[in-house]
């Protein structure tokens, strides 16, 4: 399934703005797997009168980081978090997360392949939502952090003075700013609704990408990206190739 569209013609690009989580490597699921626990320790201090299931938060808040997730869940029972209280369940989470993910993740040559052939090409930059350290270990145990300059990652969470999470196009327009190039010089390539509405919101032609997306629920995820902005929807990163390196 590639989903062409004559908005994004590659001449003029420089640099690929690249999500992570369920963009680069499937870590979505095992992530919220992991989290659970933590979540829903969070929730019950919170007044939840059930815990849920791995599957339902990642609906409630696919695209977010944990600190976004937690303010809004907390919202949702009428409460205002404190900052040191936050910070607190942002830690855990992450640590928690981090670990797991350290050991389920693994190199995946439809992936890395297509990647350096792109990167041969243009510059590479990771923007995410997720912490720096969950990021690096992941790029680690894909075999990745060789295409991503430390410097050219960007996170959400730890590259702002304030942090923030996805759908808010700040860490994009960070990126763009300390990589110095224009929304005509990058695109991005991202999975889920609320990172393309960060890219786009920060000006960015998207390619939307459902590899790791489970196949049950692909279109949905297609006409969602579509919805959102994005100029084309493809189904694995050699797709992503032949859009971007067309001939």
């Amino acid at each position: 399934m590639t989903n062409r569209s004559t908005e994004l013609d590659p001449a003029g690009v420089t640099t690929l703005l690249v999500d992570a989580d369920g963009t680069l490597f499937p870590s979505e699921e095992p992530a919220y797997a992991a989290s659970a626990d933590v979540t829903n320790r969070f929730l019950a201090e919170l007044g939840a009168e059930r815990p849920y299931s791995p599957t339902e938060l990642q609906a409630m808040t696919n695209g977010k980081n944990f600190r976004a997730a937690a303010q809004e869940l907390a919202r949702g029972y009428g409460r205002e978090l404190e900052r040191g209280d936050l910070d607190r369940w942002v830690l855990q989470e992450k640590d928690v997360v981090t670990a797991h993910l350290r050991t389920v993740l693994r190199p995946d040559p439809a992936v890395r392949g297509p990647l350096a052939r792109l990167a041969a090409r243009y510059g590479l930059a990771a923007v995410t939502s997720s912490a720096s350290s969950r990021l690096d270990a992941c790029l680690a145990v894909t075999g990745l952090e060789d295409l991503f300059e430390p410097r050219h990652r960007f996170s959400a969470e730890d590259s702002l003075p304030e942090p923030t999470s996805k759908p808010d196009p700040a860490v994009y327009a960070l990126a763009g700013e300390r990589l110095g190039v224009t929304p005509d010089e990058a695109v991005a390539v991202e999975d889920s609704l609320n990172g393309a509405l960060s890219a786009v919101a920060a000006g960015f032609r998207t390619v939307g990408t459902v590899q790791f997306v489970p196949p049950a629920e692909r279109e949905a995820r297609t006409a969602g990206l579509r919805e959102a902005g994005c100029v084309a929807v493809v189904s694995s990163w050699e797709q992503a190739r032949e859009l971007l390196l067309p001939g």
